[in-house]
């Protein structure tokens, strides 16, 4: 079972329910939050944008790839858009697996494609009022 969306705001709690499952003895759950610095300045939020349509392909593409490769049980991806705070989660990536092997890899293995492929945009608001837009690298 997998769940994949885009959303305004990540509830923690409810992607730990999605991920349960009594088989499973591992379960990894990688969390992105924003941080207060970038390029050596200080951020002060950022704003996420992501062409919705191609996002949610990319991200089943690579949930598809993941399930080929790994036993997993259960999966999940979600990303927000809007602007975020210090702090605040923007990307949560899980997977419940037998075993904690799976987990960790399978989880690692869908952030670092999710970087490189999903079409989400980020502008970092700067301390210094100055703005910088880049795309996942």
């Amino acid at each position: 079972m997998k769940t994949i969306k885009l959303v305004k705001h990540i509830d923690l709690n409810e992607v730990f329910g999605l991920l349960e499952h009594p088989e499973a003895g591992g379960m990894d759950i990688f969390v992105g939050t924003v941080r207060n610095h970038a390029h050596g300045k200080e951020v002060m939020q950022l704003d996420f944008e992501g062409y919705e349509p191609m996002a949610l392909k990319e991200m089943d593409k690579l949930a598809t790839k993941a399930l080929e490769k790994w036993p997993i049980m259960k999966l999940v991806m979600i990303h927000a858009l809007g602007p975020k705070k210090i702090g605040e989660p923007v990307v949560v990536i899980g997977t419940a697996t037998a075993h904690r092997r799976d987990a960790f890899e399978s989880c690692r293995f869908l952030i670092d494609e999710l970087k490189t492929s999903v079409p989400i945009w980020k502008k970092e608001y700067f301390g210094d009022k100055t703005v910088w837009v880049n795309a996942h690298p």
